[in-house]
């Protein structure tokens, strides 16, 4: 452990390591903080402390000022860290690695649930994570992000994730999913993929993706009729999730505007920049899509069916669905992975030694007392 620890720290506190080993050590206190307001998700960096104090039979006391889910503000500290600085200082790298991302992606998730709070959310964003490490820490974020937001929004949040590996941070033994393109495409058919796969798991509900061959209310309502029963029963999911190379089936630009002018016009009369219409009217998933496979699927009789959406939902895609009030049941996401990386970087001071306050000039900010 302590190899790795090694390979993976900044040479320069590994060389301040060796000099405070040379001429004494001394208590320190960090303050480990973020420049943006984010949601407190701390777990795999108290984790990290507590597991590299046993080791180095020592002990650090931690000062968790933002218990897990809370909201904190840019600059704040959110935790003080106590102990031997021979043993804190080659800890800082990894430490602020498995804080900041995370907490990033809380503040998102916990955005997107809050507004959409009728919405259920799953977590899909294990293929756009940089190993298992990262995926981890996503999970754990998007878990913890939709803590808050059930909190201070009454929010569905999620309610799980694509793999398996993570489901524990919803209270799950396993991923949820039903099926990728790659099953239409073998099947050659959407009716048929929903066939063969209620043949295979005929006890769970069914979701089933609707774009692959461009006919998304036509091949929605075609399963409908096929399994009438589940859809009733409201067992019967349709995902969409058409790429941003085109509109969903019926639609163009003056056809988008027709539909949410029927159903939310509340949503395009006020100014609106480029980047919320996109969600709105534009191309690929947007809320006059969701609108427009809502109208066919009541139109044909089945108004209980359900609708999943996919494709870019991140902070700023969800505001623009909640104020078109687009009927979602479900959303799945790995959007609320942190889209500028630099935002997610966690600094840490020391603030005191040896209980003495002292800290380098424009970060005075950081002592106690002076928030």
């Amino acid at each position: 452990m302590e190899t790795d620890l090694a390979a993976r720290t900044d040479s320069y506190f590994l060389k301040t390591k060796a000099i405070v080993g040379r001429f004494g050590d001394r208590t320190a206190t960090y303050a480990v903080f973020m420049r943006r307001p984010v949601i407190s998700a701390p777990r795999f960096a108290v984790e990290f402390l507590e597991r590299m104090a046993a080791v180095r039979g020592t002990r650090f006391e931690i000062e968790l000022n933002y218990p897990e889910a809370s909201w904190v503000g840019a600059g704040e500290p959110l935790l003080y860290v106590s102990g031997s600085l021979y043993h804190l200082v080659d800890l800082e790298t990894v430490l602020l690695q498995k804080l900041g991302p995370a907490c990033v992606a809380a503040y998102n998730a916990s955005a997107m649930c809050a507004d959409l709070p009728k919405v259920a959310f799953l977590a899909m964003d294990a293929r756009h994570c940089a190993g298992g490490e990262m995926a981890e820490l996503m999970a754990y974020a998007a878990a913890v992000g939709s803590a808050h937001a059930k909190k201070v929004a009454g929010a569905v949040g999620f309610i799980g994730c694509a793999a398996a590996a993570t489901a524990r941070y919803f209270g799950r033994a396993a991923g949820l999913g039903t099926m990728p393109h790659a099953l239409i495409g073998y099947a050659g058919s959407t009716l048929r993929a929903a066939e063969m796969f209620f043949d295979v798991f005929p006890d769970e509900p069914l979701t089933v993706l609707v774009d692959y061959f461009g006919r998304e209310t036509s091949d929605a309502v075609e399963v409908c009729r096929r399994f009438p029963e589940l859809a009733t029963a409201g067992r019967l999911a349709f995902r969409l999730d058409t790429p941003g190379g085109r509109y969903c089936e019926g639609l163009d630009l003056a056809r988008s505007y027709e539909v949410l002018e029927r159903h939310a016009p509340q949503s395009i009369r006020g100014y609106r920049t480029e980047a919320e219409l996109r969600h709105l009217v534009g191309t690929g998933v947007t809320a006059a899509a969701i609108w427009r496979l809502h109208e066919a699927l009541s139109g044909a009789g089945f108004p209980a069916a359900k609708i999943v959406a996919s494709s870019g939902f991140g902070p700023e895609k969800c505001r623009m669905m909640a104020a078109a009030d687009a009927p979602i049941d479900v959303i799945g996401t790995g959007s609320y992975l942190p889209e500028l990386w630099s935002e997610t970087y966690a600094t840490a001071d020391i603030i005191a030694y040896d209980g003495q306050p002292m800290v380098k000039a424009g970060r005075e900010f950081l002592l106690r007392g002076k928030r």
